[in-house]
């Protein structure tokens, strides 16, 4: 997990972190990719009945991202609606949803065993997700200013709102 030392000099410490790119070698440096950038960080499987959320993801990353906004889709087993096959998570997020914002690799992000960002994500919001498609805003910071669980759908006013106000 090396990040440039120059990177950190703009970065929030929430984003000193790496995520390994959902079915490719690259990672994801968050410092590199996102700092200074409005965030929506979603955990995602593939068999919950909120999987059609990457539907209103995707609607409300192109609405916004001529704006700067920017999504990542973290998928998790933790509650035991993942595939365990990294190919059927990408078809299910790029084939069936049209996906076309990051996606990482599956992701523990809860309990002690969690990805330190997810940790980090959880601490400053106060809020670990307790089921899949919590979304988190964060503004050009690094702030979380807003944390969504799964019956929130991307749709929602407040949700909309809380991207609003992070651009």
């Amino acid at each position: 997990m090396l990040v440039s030392p120059l990177a950190f000099a703009d970065c929030a410490d929430i984003l000193r972190h790496e995520l390994q790119a959902l079915r490719s070698k690259d990672s994801i440096n968050l410092c590199e990719r996102y700092a200074g950038k409005p965030l929506v960080i979603v955990n995602t499987a593939s068999f919950c009945g909120y999987t059609p959320q990457f539907k209103g993801l995707e609607a409300v990353f192109q609405r916004y991202r001529e704006q700067g906004l920017e999504v990542i889709g973290v998928p998790s087993n933790d509650f035991r609606q993942e595939a365990q096959d990294k190919a059927a998570i990408a078809d299910v997020c790029y084939v069936n949803y049209g996906v076309t914002f990051a996606m990482t690799e599956p992701q523990r992000i809860t309990g002690s065993a969690a990805h330190p960002f997810y940790r980090d994500l959880s601490e400053q919001a106060g809020q670990a997700p307790a089921w899949n498609f919590h979304k988190y805003v964060l503004d050009r910071d690094g702030k979380v200013i807003g944390s969504f669980p799964s019956k929130v759908s991307p749709e929602d006013p407040e949700f909309i709102k809380a991207i609003e106000l992070a651009l």
